[in-house]
């Protein structure tokens, strides 16, 4: 694929984006862009939200890992369902009862003025950190693969491309992201979809063949029950650790919330997150199918598979199925996958951008309580700021060009979860209160002691965490919630 014909691909998606948002906008206030006057279909915020969950990272990664990890992931999907059980049948109920457009607005209403902030701002580091640098790494794949042939920087690809995003969303916000989520989650599983189906014809596999040769695969093991909570691939280890990164990911994140607060009503909203989490474990099941594919197609044409296994399906889908010996077929897994992963990050991008625009303009700015044109000025002003923000992010994780460094900017991400997790734990399973002015200081010191607890537990124990410091950051912030409660 030349780099001219994907770069008049990405204007084509984002021209599309760019229609969607000025249909969409029409007529928009500060109500359309926070909450969409809440007035949209329960089916297509299910639908959308799927590629707000699978991010650009997720769009390579599962099915590369599936060479290492076989379908182990698949127990940790499993752990998702019972945390969006939870987030549909207590969470959600919560959020609708006192009508919040901030998610955090619950700990104002529960534990006082600083409990609120704190939760906010929080969320605020947390997502600005993760949504950077799956930006970043999309970034990075775009400009390997269009910009640097035609001799753009860095630098420019990035606000280009953040520049973009601004313009589908400034004005129409959730109410246009809603639907171009839509569009991107319907992208996603296309691509996915047109791959496995070249494979499946270039193996001479009917449909239910294939289905049997990856059921029969060893690659297609999901569950593991031996090796105990050391091993990385233990089911109770992923199934709990999915359960409560679920939890905290979507029904603690203003970005997924948010969608989920378009709904008419409470009942909408708990038929979309029942469908969503079906649509989210069929999805990644072809993601792991596809990475069996991709695997047993390599073994059996010769085809060596890259060291480091994200780079499996871009190496598979950009260079070998889209040589000309594989007709139309491969040239449209090559378009599809570029219009994937670029679908997959700016799903998860554009809408945390949204986001935090509305959980700073609601939760530090007092947007509820100013008149409706002051309220759109602060708003544009918060939208600027934050794609700045990103911009100025993203360029630091270029310069700074090592994988370490993002590694552990998503580890932070993970630390920065766990007061969430306490907070919210404490308030709706106690009815003790706390000290509100103490919560900032026992929120940021939970992650810390949690930091060094790991440290001691994995040098003394020989136990390596995973997920579980997100548990054990959320149990030291309730022993701080509880040692600072009101007497």
């Amino acid at each position: 694929m030349t780099p001219y014909l994907a770069l008049g691909i990405l204007f084509v998606y984002f021209f599309i984006l760019i229609l969607i948002s000025i249909k969409t906008s029409k007529g928009a206030d500060s109500n359309s862009f926070f909450t969409a006057n809440k007035s949209v279909p329960w089916w297509l915020v299910a639908f959308g939200m799927i590629g707000t969950s699978i991010s650009g990272v997720t769009f390579v990664s599962v099915p590369g890992a599936v060479g290492t990890k076989f379908f182990s992931y698949f127990q940790m999907v499993l752990g998702f369902t019972a945390g969006y059980v939870f987030i549909g049948t207590v969470l959600m109920p919560l959020y609708y009862r006192l009508n919040l457009i901030s998610i955090y607005g619950y700990l104002k209403t529960r534990f006082g003025f600083w409990s609120y902030k704190t939760g906010s701002a929080f969320f605020l580091l947390s997502r600005t950190l993760g949504s950077a640098v799956r930006l970043f790494i999309a970034a990075k794949v775009l400009q390997i693969a269009i910009y640097d042939p035609l001799g753009v920087p860095f630098e420019l690809s990035v606000i280009f491309t953040i520049a973009l995003i601004w313009v589908y969303t400034f004005k129409g916000g959730i109410k246009t992201i809603v639907i171009t989520d839509t569009l991107q989650t319907f992208f996603l599983i296309t691509a996915v979809a047109m791959t496995i189906y070249l494979i499946t014809k270039q193996l001479n596999l009917g449909f239910g063949e294939m289905l049997g040769q990856v059921y029969s695969s060893p690659l297609s093991e999901t569950f593991f029950f031996d090796g105990g909570w050391g091993d990385a691939k233990n089911f109770f280890k992923l199934f709990i650790s999915g359960a409560f990164i679920a939890i905290v990911m979507t029904g603690l994140d203003q970005d997924l919330m948010q969608k989920n607060l378009t709904c008419k009503n409470i009942k909408e909203a708990q038929k979309n997150m029942f469908w969503f989490t079906v649509t989210l474990v069929i999805v990644n099941l072809m993601f792991l199918s596809l990475g069996a594919l991709l695997y047993m197609y390599a073994n059996q044409k010769g085809i060596t598979t890259p060291t480091n296994t994200d780079d499996l399906y871009p190496m598979m889908a950009l260079k070998i199925f889209s040589d000309p010996s594989f007709g139309f077929a491969g040239i449209l897994v090559g378009v599809t996958f570029l219009i994937g992963i670029t679908a997959a990050t700016y799903a998860s991008s554009d809408s945390a951008l949204t986001a935090l625009t509305t959980a700073f303009s609601i939760d530090f700015m007092d947007v509820e309580n100013k008149p409706e044109a002051e309220r759109i000025k602060i708003k544009n002003r918060v939208h600027i700021m934050f794609s700045v923000i990103f911009v100025i992010v993203i360029l630091i994780f270029n310069l700074l060009n090592n994988s370490d460094v993002i590694s552990a900017v998503y580890k932070i991400a993970s630390y920065t979860y766990g007061p969430l997790l306490g907070l919210f734990a404490y308030g709706i399973y106690t009815k003790r209160n706390v000290i509100d002015k103490y919560v900032p200081f026992i929120c940021i010191a939970s992650p810390i002691l949690t930091y060094y607890s790991v440290i001691l537990i994995e040098k003394y124990t020989g136990y390596i965490f995973g997920f579980e410091n997100l548990l054990l950051n959320g149990l030291i912030t309730i022993i701080g919630l509880m040692i600072f409660r009101k007497k």
